[in-house]
């Protein structure tokens, strides 16, 4: 979390919690924004494994511990369900750690950003640059972009848009914006759609249009709630993990 410059938060969390675990085989059985709601680790197949991998990464977002100490925890579950995962464990670890943490910090941040009387008195979103040693293009020429929070283009360019990329999206207003040296822009930027194959390599590849710029599965904005949906998945689940689900996410509906 010490990248993020905060601790966690509450919107943070509770936006994890409400996360049902989904059993996958590949990264593609759950994609975009079913992620909004779905908590899958590919290739975790057993909902006792799940469940666990689950909770570390709640521990790793609610406690804001580091990568080296979830690769502990993942490692002491790995050995006691005695799971043969592939890829490189250093890379498998730094993509659950990271991911979700950067995930639900955007979503969070979105679940701040839909107060009426705040967006009221900062109407404007800008994008940042998360400062990446090796840029994308796209992501730095989007940086000091400022938008009404109510564009269409943040519902697929809102961050996280990558794997391992670091932009932010900030609340501001005209005020804020002057100050910066910057202009709303009157119009957003044109969307380049392109049509990309993903899970080449799996038993279940799919075809989607990403914007240009932005990587398959995180055309998406982050935090989009569906209570009743969440509810009939975890009602689905094992009856010890459904009643520790429901226990975790009482009181932390919004």
């Amino acid at each position: 979390m010490a990248e993020y410059g905060s601790l966690p938060f509450a919107e943070q969390i509770a936006f994890f919690r409400r996360k049902y675990p989904q059993l996958t085989a590949v990264w593609t059985d759950v994609y975009a924004a079913e992620h909004n709601h779905a908590f899958m680790v590919a290739g975790a197949a057993k909902a006792d494994l799940l469940a666990d991998l689950r909770a570390a990464v709640d521990k790793a977002i609610a406690e804001g511990t580091t990568l080296e100490e979830f690769r502990r925890d993942f490692d002491e579950i790995v050995e006691r369900r005695g799971w043969s995962y592939t890829g490189g464990r250093n890379w498998r670890t730094r993509v659950i750690f990271e991911t979700n943490l950067r995930q639900s910090y955007h979503a969070g941040r979105e679940a701040q950003m839909a107060d009426p009387e705040l967006r009221r008195r900062r109407p404007y979103g800008l994008y940042r640059h998360g400062g990446s040693e090796d840029p994308r293009p796209e992501h730095l020429a989007w940086d000091g972009l400022v938008l009404p929070l109510d564009d269409p283009w943040w519902d697929t360019h809102t961050p996280q848009n990558g794997w391992g990329c670091k932009c932010k999206k900030r609340m501001i207003s005209e005020a804020d914006a002057r100050r910066m040296g910057l202009d709303v822009a009157q119009s957003a930027p044109p969307v380049e759609w392109e049509e990309k194959t993903v899970g080449v390599r799996g038993p279940s590849p799919r075809t989607v249009k990403v914007p240009h710029g932005i990587d398959p599965g995180f055309e998406y904005r982050p935090g989009e709630n569906r209570a009743g949906f969440i509810d009939e998945k975890i009602a689905a689940l094992p009856a010890d993990i459904a009643a520790r689900l429901r226990s975790e996410t009482d009181g932390r509906r919004r």
